[in-house]
């Protein structure tokens, strides 16, 4: 297993969909592997593959208390959604030291295809669900940061551009 570094902001790979998985191989469940343990090394509650450059529909999710609860994730895709809202403060290791609260579902069901190559429809909620959307957004080509108003968006980036120099 290796940490693998993160994918820096603007790079066009995180404005880019993922390609779909066609099947759970030994080499996407190295690709997963390597993905908790980068996760796990942020520290961060879910991570999508294109956050480190692997253009796949990969994700991962992690939101328990003790860890080693990860859901590995392939071609995810959100079945349903509460119509209740959840606020959350938001953030991504590929343009660190921003962050804003974001509103999303409170709960959702995702279908993806699980680590024995089965299709799984699961429910999320709370925490869990959050990270999950988040995931799917970054395989969609989306940041957190798109669900802001344009104006809070421009200030963000510029904040995070400001840091980046600093260092």
């Amino acid at each position: 297993m290796t940490v693998r570094p993160f994918v820096p902001w603007p790079d066009k790979r995180l404005r880019t969909p993922a390609e779909p998985v066609q099947a759970v191989t030994e080499t996407v469940r190295m690709v997963w592997e390597d993905m908790v343990e980068t996760m796990d090394a942020m520290p961060g509650y879910g991570l999508a593959a294109p956050q480190i450059g692997m253009m796949l529909r990969l994700a991962v999710v992690d939101c328990s208390d003790k860890r080693g609860q990860a859901v590995k994730m392939a071609n995810p895709e959100v079945l349903h959604s509460s119509i209740q809202m959840r606020r959350h403060e938001e953030a991504s290791p590929n343009l660190p030291g921003v962050s804003a609260v974001i509103e999303r579902p409170r709960a959702v069901t995702v279908r993806f295809l699980n680590e024995a190559g089965e299709i799984e429809d699961r429910d999320f909620v709370g925490l869990w669900a959050t990270s999950v959307q988040h995931q799917i957004d970054h395989l969609n080509g989306k940041m957190y940061f798109d669900r802001l108003s344009p104006l809070r968006k421009k200030m963000l980036v510029a904040k995070a551009d400001k840091l980046k120099k600093r260092v």
